[in-house]
């Protein structure tokens, strides 16, 4: 090649071909979709913002105000406070909730882990038995409610009349002040348990199979089994089941309004029963806003609890 031919300009780049109508077309569709998409979610966000951050919001308000149906508020600081700290049934609640979530939790997470094993190992009607398990999470939680105040009744209730019947000393049940807690502890867990029984039963069969294969040949009986594969591979969703299900029972209201009414003597007066007292037995909206931003406070200690492990889990 001669150095005139080495000198000569490359060839120029030709030019891009304009745009065709169709990609004008497919761009307005896309835009079109997003427009839609977006007007969804801003129909949801707006639903989300009038009933549930706008009442929120309110509450903490009216928590620094006297507030009465009829009357312009007035602004008291923390007088609400004071007066729901010095209440005599204040502490009976809290000691009553607290209680509730422990022994709600010890049953809560004993209970369905157990019949989540025995399901998971079972060979035969398996779909039978999940029906069964979650039958009573599809039962509204009032007639729940009403159908284990009838068990309950000391007099002609289920559960005294098998005891009666197998020649056993009666008991008092939601009746009885040593024995009411504890009975709306059975009935909430009895309530919830399908839908903790169904999400361990996906966590065990989550696990490779190898693992038990491993430790049975290691000599492994099944309580060794359990406690050094099934546990460790679950231990994550035990903790946010432990989590969530502190969170949803200090919020028990349902049972303790329908089968006992807060009593007897107050021993199963929660949080938030004492809330709907305030507010709708003694028409005090501002010490129920007060009540309901100290378990807001709480609850929120646990939900950023909750949310930590959930996205430290993920990053994992």
């Amino acid at each position: 090649m001669t150095k005139t031919a080495e000198r000569l300009p490359a060839a120029a780049a030709p030019p891009a071909p304009p745009p065709s109508p169709a990609d004008g077309g497919r761009g307005r569709r896309a835009l079109a979709d997003q427009v839609r998409a977006y007007g969804f979610l801003l129909g949801g966000l707006l639903c989300f913002a009038l009933f549930s951050w706008y009442p929120a919001i309110r509450a903490v308000v009216i928590a620094f105000q006297r507030y009465t149906p009829g009357s312009a508020p007035e602004w008291v600081g923390t007088a609400n406070f004071r007066r729901v700290l010095h209440d005599p049934e204040f502490g009976a609640a809290w000691r009553n909730t607290l209680t509730f979530t422990l022994l709600a939790l010890l049953l809560g997470f004993a209970v369905p882990f157990v019949l989540a094993l025995v399901l998971n190992e079972l060979r035969h009607a398996k779909a039978f038995f999940r029906v069964v398990v979650y039958l009573p999470v599809m039962i509204p939680p009032v007639v729940s409610a009403l159908l284990w105040k009838w068990f309950y009744d000391p007099g002609a209730g289920l559960a005294n009349e098998t005891l009666r019947a197998l020649h056993l000393p009666t008991s008092n049940w939601s009746n009885g002040t040593d024995t009411a807690l504890i009975s709306l502890v059975i009935v909430a867990t009895w309530a919830n348990l399908g839908g903790t029984v169904l999400i361990y039963l996906a966590a065990l069969q989550s696990i490779p199979g190898e693992l038990y294969e491993a430790a049975e040949l290691d000599g492994a009986n099944l309580l060794q089994r359990i406690r050094h594969v099934t546990v460790p591979q679950t231990r994550f969703v035990i903790l946010m089941l432990m989590l969530l299900q502190i969170i949803a029972t200090m919020q028990v209201f349902t049972e303790p309004f329908v089968i006992t009414g807060g009593g007897p003597e107050s021993t199963t007066v929660t949080v938030l029963y004492l809330i709907y007292k305030y507010a709708f037995l003694y028409n005090d909206f501002g010490g129920a806003c007060a009540l309901s931003v100290m378990l807001l406070a709480l609850l929120g200690a646990f939900s950023a609890l909750y949310l930590r492990l959930t996205r430290t889990e993920g990053d994992a």
